[in-house]
Protein backbone atom coordinates (compact mmCIF):
# COMPACT_ATOMS: atom_id res chain seq x y z
CA UNK A 1 0.00 0.00 0.00
CA UNK A 2 1.21 3.50 -0.85
CA UNK A 3 2.44 5.86 2.18
CA UNK A 4 0.17 8.03 3.08
CA UNK A 5 -3.27 6.13 1.88
CA UNK A 6 -5.07 4.61 4.59
CA UNK A 7 -7.33 1.89 3.75
CA UNK A 8 -10.23 -0.70 5.87
CA UNK A 9 -8.96 -3.46 7.51
CA UNK A 10 -9.80 -5.98 4.57
CA UNK A 11 -7.99 -3.90 2.09
CA UNK A 12 -4.89 -3.61 4.41
CA UNK A 13 -5.01 -7.89 4.70
CA UNK A 14 -5.44 -8.09 1.32
CA UNK A 15 -2.74 -6.08 0.28
CA UNK A 16 -0.17 -7.76 2.94
CA UNK A 17 -1.04 -10.94 1.19
CA UNK A 18 -0.83 -9.65 -2.24
CA UNK A 19 -4.19 -11.19 -3.23
CA UNK A 20 -2.68 -13.52 -5.49
CA UNK A 21 -3.94 -16.80 -6.83
CA UNK A 22 -0.59 -18.83 -7.79
CA UNK A 23 -0.62 -21.13 -10.69
CA UNK A 24 0.52 -23.98 -10.56
CA UNK A 25 14.45 -23.02 -31.23
CA UNK A 26 15.29 -21.89 -34.26
CA UNK A 27 17.83 -19.10 -33.16
CA UNK A 28 19.24 -16.10 -35.36
CA UNK A 29 20.21 -12.80 -35.53
CA UNK A 30 18.83 -10.04 -37.40
CA UNK A 31 21.24 -8.26 -38.73
CA UNK A 32 19.22 -4.56 -38.53
CA UNK A 33 18.31 -5.82 -34.65
CA UNK A 34 19.32 -3.16 -31.98
CA UNK A 35 21.28 -4.91 -29.35
CA UNK A 36 18.33 -5.55 -26.53
CA UNK A 37 16.56 -8.08 -28.98
CA UNK A 38 16.81 -11.41 -28.38
CA UNK A 39 18.99 -13.92 -30.06
CA UNK A 40 15.92 -16.04 -30.96
CA UNK A 41 13.44 -15.61 -33.66
CA UNK A 42 10.42 -17.40 -34.75
CA UNK A 43 9.98 -18.16 -38.62
CA UNK A 44 6.49 -16.19 -38.51
CA UNK A 45 6.20 -12.07 -37.78
CA UNK A 46 3.04 -11.91 -36.05
CA UNK A 47 2.61 -8.16 -36.33
CA UNK A 48 0.13 -8.28 -39.19
CA UNK A 49 -1.70 -10.22 -37.22
CA UNK A 50 -5.19 -9.04 -36.03
CA UNK A 51 -4.31 -10.21 -32.45
CA UNK A 52 -3.40 -7.69 -29.59
CA UNK A 53 -1.23 -8.60 -27.20
CA UNK A 54 -3.48 -8.47 -23.97
CA UNK A 55 -1.83 -6.10 -20.80
CA UNK A 56 -4.74 -5.88 -17.73
CA UNK A 57 -3.84 -3.34 -15.75
CA UNK A 58 -5.53 -3.52 -12.13
CA UNK A 59 -6.21 -0.86 -9.93
CA UNK A 60 -6.21 -2.50 -6.07
CA UNK A 61 -8.56 -1.00 -3.42
CA UNK A 62 -11.14 1.02 -5.26
CA UNK A 63 -10.16 3.65 -7.48
CA UNK A 64 -12.45 6.68 -7.35
CA UNK A 65 -13.30 7.11 -10.66
CA UNK A 66 -14.67 10.72 -10.11
CA UNK A 67 -11.85 11.31 -9.76
CA UNK A 68 -9.96 9.98 -12.32
CA UNK A 69 -12.75 11.28 -14.82
CA UNK A 70 -14.00 14.68 -13.34
CA UNK A 71 -17.91 15.36 -14.52
CA UNK A 72 -16.81 19.01 -13.38
CA UNK A 73 -20.07 20.20 -15.35
CA UNK A 74 -22.25 18.30 -12.51
CA UNK A 75 -22.73 20.72 -9.72
CA UNK A 76 -24.03 17.68 -7.83
CA UNK A 77 -20.59 16.19 -7.76
CA UNK A 78 -18.89 19.88 -6.00
CA UNK A 79 -21.82 20.07 -3.45
CA UNK A 80 -20.91 16.63 -2.97
CA UNK A 81 -17.67 17.33 -2.54
CA UNK A 82 -16.58 20.63 -1.18
CA UNK A 83 -13.11 19.67 0.05
CA UNK A 84 -11.94 17.03 -2.47
CA UNK A 85 -13.87 18.32 -5.54
CA UNK A 86 -11.23 18.96 -8.59
CA UNK A 87 -11.77 22.55 -9.67
CA UNK A 88 -13.63 22.96 -12.50
CA UNK A 89 -11.20 24.21 -15.81
CA UNK A 90 -12.83 27.51 -16.25
CA UNK A 91 -11.58 28.05 -12.07
CA UNK A 92 -8.14 29.35 -13.11
CA UNK A 93 -6.69 27.04 -10.10
CA UNK A 94 -3.08 25.37 -11.13
CA UNK A 95 -5.27 22.33 -9.87
CA UNK A 96 -8.25 22.25 -12.27
CA UNK A 97 -9.30 19.58 -14.65
CA UNK A 98 -8.48 19.59 -18.30
CA UNK A 99 -11.77 19.65 -20.09
CA UNK A 100 -12.44 16.98 -22.54
CA UNK A 101 -15.46 17.31 -23.70
CA UNK A 102 -17.46 20.20 -22.24
CA UNK A 103 -18.68 17.52 -19.09
CA UNK A 104 -15.76 15.30 -18.48
CA UNK A 105 -12.25 16.44 -17.36
CA UNK A 106 -9.14 14.81 -16.41
CA UNK A 107 -6.98 15.93 -13.43
CA UNK A 108 -3.52 17.53 -13.42
CA UNK A 109 -2.23 14.32 -12.54
CA UNK A 110 -3.23 12.70 -15.25
CA UNK A 111 -2.93 14.94 -18.18
CA UNK A 112 0.53 12.80 -19.08
CA UNK A 113 -2.29 10.73 -21.23
CA UNK A 114 -3.81 13.69 -23.00
CA UNK A 115 -1.54 12.99 -26.30
CA UNK A 116 -3.05 9.37 -26.37
CA UNK A 117 -6.04 10.89 -25.84
CA UNK A 118 -5.75 13.55 -28.80
CA UNK A 119 -4.56 10.70 -31.18
CA UNK A 120 -7.85 9.18 -30.67
CA UNK A 121 -6.28 5.85 -28.79
CA UNK A 122 -7.44 6.35 -25.53
CA UNK A 123 -11.11 6.14 -24.40
CA UNK A 124 -12.33 6.49 -20.81
CA UNK A 125 -15.55 4.68 -19.86
CA UNK A 126 -17.39 5.80 -16.98
CA UNK A 127 -20.81 4.67 -14.76
CA UNK A 128 -19.08 1.27 -15.66
CA UNK A 129 -17.50 -1.90 -13.08
CA UNK A 130 -19.16 -5.35 -11.93
CA UNK A 131 -23.13 -4.60 -11.58
CA UNK A 132 -23.56 -6.80 -8.90
CA UNK A 133 -23.63 -4.92 -5.43
CA UNK A 134 -20.71 -5.76 -3.80
CA UNK A 135 -18.60 -3.02 -0.94
CA UNK A 136 -15.88 -5.94 0.13
CA UNK A 137 -12.29 -6.00 -1.62
CA UNK A 138 -11.86 -9.70 -1.60
CA UNK A 139 -15.23 -10.30 -3.02
CA UNK A 140 -15.42 -7.72 -5.89
CA UNK A 141 -12.07 -8.18 -6.76
CA UNK A 142 -12.39 -12.10 -7.33
CA UNK A 143 -15.59 -11.84 -9.27
CA UNK A 144 -13.92 -9.05 -11.39
CA UNK A 145 -11.16 -11.04 -11.92
CA UNK A 146 -12.99 -14.58 -12.40
CA UNK A 147 -15.21 -12.73 -14.86
CA UNK A 148 -18.48 -14.53 -13.41
CA UNK A 149 -20.92 -13.22 -11.20
CA UNK A 150 -22.37 -15.17 -8.16
CA UNK A 151 -20.89 -18.24 -9.22
CA UNK A 152 -17.92 -19.04 -6.18
CA UNK A 153 -16.79 -22.35 -7.79
CA UNK A 154 -15.04 -21.02 -10.45
CA UNK A 155 -11.58 -20.24 -9.95
CA UNK A 156 -9.81 -19.49 -13.39
CA UNK A 157 -9.90 -15.92 -14.58
CA UNK A 158 -10.97 -14.79 -17.52
CA UNK A 159 -7.91 -13.82 -19.39
CA UNK A 160 -7.03 -17.09 -18.19
CA UNK A 161 -9.85 -19.10 -20.04
CA UNK A 162 -9.23 -16.64 -22.86
CA UNK A 163 -5.67 -18.49 -23.72
CA UNK A 164 -6.45 -21.69 -22.48
CA UNK A 165 -9.58 -21.73 -25.33
CA UNK A 166 -7.66 -20.40 -28.38
CA UNK A 167 -4.75 -21.72 -29.84
CA UNK A 168 -1.03 -19.47 -29.23
CA UNK A 169 -1.06 -16.61 -31.32
CA UNK A 170 2.64 -18.05 -32.44
CA UNK A 171 2.59 -21.95 -32.92
CA UNK A 172 4.91 -23.49 -30.47
CA UNK A 173 5.64 -20.04 -27.95
CA UNK A 174 6.85 -21.30 -24.54
CA UNK A 175 5.85 -18.18 -22.85
CA UNK A 176 1.95 -16.70 -23.48
CA UNK A 177 1.14 -15.08 -20.35
CA UNK A 178 2.87 -13.12 -17.49
CA UNK A 179 2.00 -12.06 -14.09
CA UNK A 180 4.33 -9.10 -13.58
CA UNK A 181 4.43 -9.99 -10.02
CA UNK A 182 4.81 -12.26 -7.11
CA UNK A 183 2.47 -14.00 -7.94
CA UNK A 184 -0.06 -14.89 -10.93
CA UNK A 185 -3.19 -12.60 -10.71
CA UNK A 186 -6.31 -14.34 -10.93
CA UNK A 187 -6.83 -13.09 -13.68
CA UNK A 188 -4.67 -14.85 -15.36
CA UNK A 189 -5.34 -18.15 -13.62
CA UNK A 190 -5.97 -20.92 -16.20
CA UNK A 191 -4.03 -19.98 -18.66
CA UNK A 192 -1.33 -22.09 -20.54
CA UNK A 193 2.60 -21.76 -20.49
CA UNK A 194 1.93 -18.72 -18.01
CA UNK A 195 4.15 -17.82 -15.30
CA UNK A 196 4.97 -15.06 -12.81
CA UNK A 197 7.87 -12.94 -13.00
CA UNK A 198 8.63 -10.15 -10.34
CA UNK A 199 11.43 -8.46 -12.35
CA UNK A 200 12.06 -9.91 -16.22
CA UNK A 201 15.65 -8.14 -16.27
CA UNK A 202 15.96 -10.33 -13.17
CA UNK A 203 14.45 -13.27 -14.31
CA UNK A 204 16.98 -16.32 -14.31
CA UNK A 205 18.67 -18.59 -12.18
CA UNK A 206 20.96 -16.98 -9.58
CA UNK A 207 24.21 -17.91 -8.45
CA UNK A 208 27.68 -17.84 -9.54
CA UNK A 209 27.96 -17.17 -13.38
CA UNK A 210 30.55 -19.86 -13.87
CA UNK A 211 28.47 -22.53 -12.56
CA UNK A 212 25.17 -21.37 -14.27
CA UNK A 213 25.26 -23.98 -17.17
CA UNK A 214 26.22 -26.53 -14.72
CA UNK A 215 22.97 -25.82 -12.86
CA UNK A 216 20.62 -25.11 -15.13
CA UNK A 217 21.88 -28.71 -16.67
CA UNK A 218 21.14 -30.19 -13.59
CA UNK A 219 17.61 -28.86 -13.12
CA UNK A 220 16.45 -29.74 -16.45
CA UNK A 221 18.45 -33.30 -15.87
CA UNK A 222 16.23 -33.46 -12.56
CA UNK A 223 13.19 -32.42 -13.93
CA UNK A 224 13.03 -34.53 -16.66
CA UNK A 225 13.33 -37.62 -14.66
CA UNK A 226 10.36 -36.73 -12.71
CA UNK A 227 6.55 -37.45 -14.09
CA UNK A 228 3.68 -35.07 -15.11
CA UNK A 229 3.02 -32.33 -14.10
CA UNK A 230 5.65 -31.64 -12.30
CA UNK A 231 8.12 -32.64 -15.26
CA UNK A 232 6.22 -30.07 -17.44
CA UNK A 233 6.13 -27.36 -15.07
CA UNK A 234 9.75 -27.61 -14.68
CA UNK A 235 10.45 -27.90 -18.22
CA UNK A 236 8.70 -25.12 -19.15
CA UNK A 237 10.39 -22.89 -16.79
CA UNK A 238 13.72 -24.11 -17.84
CA UNK A 239 12.90 -23.26 -21.39
CA UNK A 240 11.67 -19.80 -20.37
CA UNK A 241 14.43 -19.00 -18.39
CA UNK A 242 16.86 -19.89 -20.98
CA UNK A 243 14.34 -17.62 -23.55
CA UNK A 244 14.50 -14.64 -21.28
CA UNK A 245 17.66 -14.76 -20.48
CA UNK A 246 18.24 -13.97 -24.77
CA UNK A 247 16.52 -10.98 -24.65
CA UNK A 248 18.96 -8.01 -22.73
CA UNK A 249 16.35 -6.29 -20.68
CA UNK A 250 18.72 -3.96 -19.06
CA UNK A 251 19.69 -2.75 -22.42
CA UNK A 252 16.83 -2.17 -23.76
CA UNK A 253 16.39 1.66 -25.83
CA UNK A 254 13.29 2.41 -25.72
CA UNK A 255 11.33 4.49 -29.00
CA UNK A 256 10.59 7.63 -29.62
CA UNK A 257 12.57 9.05 -27.03
CA UNK A 258 10.33 7.96 -24.06
CA UNK A 259 11.49 8.61 -20.68
CA UNK A 260 10.30 5.43 -18.07
CA UNK A 261 10.14 6.48 -14.49
CA UNK A 262 12.13 5.25 -11.97
CA UNK A 263 9.91 3.53 -10.33
CA UNK A 264 7.56 -0.03 -10.11
CA UNK A 265 5.21 -0.03 -12.29
CA UNK A 266 7.26 2.18 -15.17
CA UNK A 267 9.65 -0.26 -14.93
CA UNK A 268 7.12 -2.87 -15.43
CA UNK A 269 6.19 -1.44 -18.65
CA UNK A 270 9.34 -1.36 -19.63
CA UNK A 271 10.05 -4.58 -19.40
CA UNK A 272 6.58 -5.23 -21.03
CA UNK A 273 7.33 -3.20 -24.12
CA UNK A 274 11.32 -4.62 -24.74
CA UNK A 275 9.41 -8.25 -24.20
CA UNK A 276 6.41 -7.49 -26.84
CA UNK A 277 8.90 -6.45 -29.09
CA UNK A 278 11.13 -9.35 -29.01
CA UNK A 279 7.97 -11.24 -30.56
CA UNK A 280 8.68 -14.22 -28.63
CA UNK A 281 4.73 -15.21 -28.54
CA UNK A 282 3.44 -13.30 -25.17
CA UNK A 283 -0.08 -12.47 -25.61
CA UNK A 284 -1.45 -11.80 -22.17
CA UNK A 285 0.43 -8.79 -19.61
CA UNK A 286 -0.67 -8.26 -16.07
CA UNK A 287 0.60 -5.70 -14.03
CA UNK A 288 -0.97 -4.41 -10.37
CA UNK A 289 -0.78 -0.70 -8.98
CA UNK A 290 -1.75 -1.26 -5.04
CA UNK A 291 -2.77 1.77 -2.66
CA UNK A 292 -6.43 2.88 -3.88
CA UNK A 293 -8.41 2.54 -0.79
CA UNK A 294 -8.78 6.33 0.06
CA UNK A 295 -10.47 6.20 2.94
CA UNK A 296 -8.90 9.30 4.25
CA UNK A 297 -6.18 12.35 3.35
CA UNK A 298 -7.64 11.30 -0.25
CA UNK A 299 -5.29 14.28 -2.03
CA UNK A 300 -6.63 14.39 -5.42
CA UNK A 301 -4.81 17.23 -6.79
CA UNK A 302 -2.01 17.19 -3.96
CA UNK A 303 -1.68 14.04 -1.87
CA UNK A 304 -1.62 9.98 -1.82
CA UNK A 305 -4.43 9.60 -4.50
CA UNK A 306 -2.42 12.61 -6.64
CA UNK A 307 0.62 10.52 -6.28
CA UNK A 308 -0.87 7.04 -7.84
CA UNK A 309 -2.73 8.61 -10.96
CA UNK A 310 0.89 10.64 -11.43
CA UNK A 311 2.37 6.50 -11.68
CA UNK A 312 -0.23 5.46 -13.45
CA UNK A 313 0.00 8.33 -16.21
CA UNK A 314 3.47 8.44 -16.43
CA UNK A 315 3.93 5.02 -16.90
CA UNK A 316 1.22 4.42 -19.93
CA UNK A 317 2.32 7.93 -21.30
CA UNK A 318 5.77 6.20 -21.55
CA UNK A 319 4.49 3.18 -22.55
CA UNK A 320 2.75 4.61 -25.06
CA UNK A 321 5.25 6.73 -26.84
CA UNK A 322 7.70 3.87 -26.86
CA UNK A 323 4.76 1.34 -28.50
CA UNK A 324 4.02 3.77 -31.44
CA UNK A 325 6.90 5.50 -32.33
CA UNK A 326 7.98 2.78 -34.24
CA UNK A 327 6.29 -0.27 -36.03
CA UNK A 328 5.80 -3.33 -33.25
CA UNK A 329 3.22 -5.59 -32.56
CA UNK A 330 -0.34 -4.28 -32.09
CA UNK A 331 -1.66 -3.96 -28.52
CA UNK A 332 -4.77 -3.15 -26.22
CA UNK A 333 -4.88 -2.34 -22.49
CA UNK A 334 -7.25 -2.07 -20.04
CA UNK A 335 -7.42 -0.12 -16.66
CA UNK A 336 -9.65 -1.80 -13.93
CA UNK A 337 -10.63 -1.34 -10.31
CA UNK A 338 -13.03 -3.34 -8.15
CA UNK A 339 -15.22 -0.49 -7.49
CA UNK A 340 -15.94 3.32 -7.10
CA UNK A 341 -16.42 5.48 -4.41
CA UNK A 342 -19.06 6.98 -2.76
CA UNK A 343 -19.95 10.43 -4.65
CA UNK A 344 -19.78 12.60 -1.33
CA UNK A 345 -16.81 12.87 0.52
CA UNK A 346 -16.40 11.68 4.39
CA UNK A 347 -15.42 13.24 7.56
CA UNK A 348 -11.70 12.23 7.61
CA UNK A 349 -11.35 14.27 3.65
CA UNK A 350 -11.42 10.90 1.69
CA UNK A 351 -14.21 8.42 0.32
CA UNK A 352 -15.62 5.26 1.63
CA UNK A 353 -16.38 2.33 -0.91
CA UNK A 354 -18.60 3.20 -3.61
CA UNK A 355 -20.07 1.06 -6.83
CA UNK A 356 -19.58 2.54 -10.55
CA UNK A 357 -16.32 3.55 -11.51
CA UNK A 358 -14.02 4.59 -14.80
CA UNK A 359 -12.51 2.00 -16.72
CA UNK A 360 -9.05 3.26 -19.33
CA UNK A 361 -8.77 1.58 -22.73
CA UNK A 362 -6.09 2.40 -24.37
CA UNK A 363 -4.07 0.76 -27.36
CA UNK A 364 -3.50 0.38 -31.42
CA UNK A 365 -7.21 -0.46 -32.40
CA UNK A 366 -8.75 1.80 -29.65
CA UNK A 367 -11.68 4.51 -30.67
CA UNK A 368 -10.90 6.81 -27.84
CA UNK A 369 -10.72 10.66 -27.82
CA UNK A 370 -13.85 10.52 -25.76
CA UNK A 371 -15.84 9.21 -23.04
CA UNK A 372 -17.95 6.20 -23.12
CA UNK A 373 -20.91 6.33 -21.28
CA UNK A 374 -24.78 6.32 -20.30
CA UNK A 375 -24.43 8.77 -17.89
CA UNK A 376 -26.62 8.24 -14.78
CA UNK A 377 -26.07 11.62 -13.10
CA UNK A 378 -24.78 12.27 -9.49
CA UNK A 379 -28.50 14.04 -8.15
CA UNK A 380 -29.50 11.85 -4.89
CA UNK A 381 -32.49 10.50 -6.69
CA UNK A 382 -30.22 9.42 -9.92
CA UNK A 383 -27.95 7.53 -7.44
CA UNK A 384 -27.47 3.99 -6.75
CA UNK A 385 -28.69 3.27 -3.24
CA UNK A 386 -28.63 6.74 -2.59
CA UNK A 387 -25.00 7.42 -2.42
CA UNK A 388 -23.35 5.62 -5.31
CA UNK A 389 -22.55 6.02 -8.84
CA UNK A 390 -24.62 3.44 -10.76
CA UNK A 391 -23.49 1.25 -12.94
CA UNK A 392 -24.87 1.16 -16.74
CA UNK A 393 -22.00 -0.48 -18.82
CA UNK A 394 -21.25 -3.79 -17.32
CA UNK A 395 -17.26 -3.95 -17.47
CA UNK A 396 -17.60 -7.23 -19.47
CA UNK A 397 -19.45 -5.50 -22.12
CA UNK A 398 -15.91 -3.82 -22.70
CA UNK A 399 -13.45 -6.86 -22.36
CA UNK A 400 -15.94 -8.92 -24.54
CA UNK A 401 -15.56 -6.82 -27.36
CA UNK A 402 -11.72 -6.74 -26.91
CA UNK A 403 -11.30 -10.69 -26.71
CA UNK A 404 -13.69 -11.21 -29.58
CA UNK A 405 -12.26 -8.24 -32.04
CA UNK A 406 -9.13 -8.03 -30.92
CA UNK A 407 -7.80 -11.00 -29.31
CA UNK A 408 -9.50 -13.44 -31.97
CA UNK A 409 -11.57 -15.11 -29.98
CA UNK A 410 -15.47 -15.68 -30.45
CA UNK A 411 -16.13 -18.04 -27.97
CA UNK A 412 -17.48 -15.36 -25.53
CA UNK A 413 -19.20 -18.07 -23.27
CA UNK A 414 -16.41 -19.96 -22.71
CA UNK A 415 -14.34 -16.52 -21.50
CA UNK A 416 -17.54 -15.24 -19.68
CA UNK A 417 -19.87 -18.10 -18.93
CA UNK A 418 -23.41 -16.53 -18.04
CA UNK A 419 -22.88 -13.88 -20.01
CA UNK A 420 -23.83 -12.21 -23.46
CA UNK A 421 -21.35 -9.01 -23.88
CA UNK A 422 -22.84 -5.72 -25.71
CA UNK A 423 -20.37 -4.57 -27.88
CA UNK A 424 -20.59 -1.28 -27.22
CA UNK A 425 -18.12 -0.05 -30.16
CA UNK A 426 -14.85 0.60 -28.37
CA UNK A 427 -12.83 -0.32 -31.39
Amino acid sequence: MSKGVCGCAEYTALSRRGFMATAGSAAAVLASAPAWLPRVSYARDYRSSARDVMISIYLRGGADGLTMCVPWSESAYYAARPTLAVPRPDSGLATRVKDLDGFFGLPPALWPLLPAYTDGRLLIVHATGLTESNRSHFDAQRQMEVGVVGDTQIASGWLGRHLASVEPMLPGAMLRGVGLGAGVPRTLVGAPQTLPIPDLQGYGLTGRPESHVARATALQEMYAATGDPLRAAGVDTMRTISLLEEIDFAGYIPAGGAVYPDEKFAHSLKGAAALIKAEVGVEAIAIDIDGWDTHYDQGPTGGPMFNLMKVLADGLAAFYTDMTAVTAPSFVCAVLTEFGRRVAENGSVGTDHGHGGAMFLLGTAVQGGRVLTDWPGLVVGQLFEQRDLKITIDYRDILGEIVAERLGNPDLDAVFPGYTPTFRGVL
